[in-house]
């Protein structure tokens, strides 16, 4: 069974990471997210969930506007030709439909399938903001409360320079 927003906050809050939360309309694009997310304060991001030919799994997180590359993401991550992960694919390892992608959704990745890519520069801000496992908020995290929930999930970071 996939984690709720609610079995997020109560993890989040048993590692004592503090969070801040909007509610909001749903937000598929970055676009709908800049519109809807209030005056959070810190980064605001996009986020990839990709497969590569090898069939290994990633999750990309990087600044919202920041333009993705994926030949040169292949390069950079070491990774096999990147295509984006399909729909069905996404809700059996991370548990989120289209829209709701964040590194959040690793609460529900037990098998560990997903490597995980931060932004460099992303990961330079002391805010970080991202959909609690639903595209209708956005919970502002600490770069070391995220680095700190990913790690408690099992999985390890590439910080990455794009």
């Amino acid at each position: 069974m996939k984690n709720t927003k609610e079995n997020l906050f109560e993890y989040l809050n048993q590692l004592g990471i503090e969070t801040q939360t909007v509610e909001h309309p749903a937000a598929f694009t970055v676009k709908d997210a800049k519109a809807h997310r209030g005056n959070l304060s810190g980064a605001h991001s996009k986020n990839l969930f990709l497969k590569d030919k090898k069939g290994q799994l990633w999750l990309v997180v990087c600044l919202e506007d920041r333009q993705v590359n994926m030949k040169d993401l292949k390069t950079r991550i070491g990774s096999a030709h990147l295509s984006f992960g399909k729909p069905d694919l996404l809700m059996d390892v991370l548990g989120v439909s289209p829209g709701s992608v964040s590194p959040f959704t690793l609460i529900n990745d037990a098998e560990i399938r997903v490597r995980v890519v931060l932004d460099q520069e992303m990961m330079a801000c002391l805010y970080l903001n991202f959909h609690p496992l639903e595209n209708t908020a956005t919970t502002q995290i600490s770069n070391e409360g995220l680095l700190s929930f990913i790690k408690s999930c099992g999985h390890q970071t590439d910080i990455v320079a794009f």
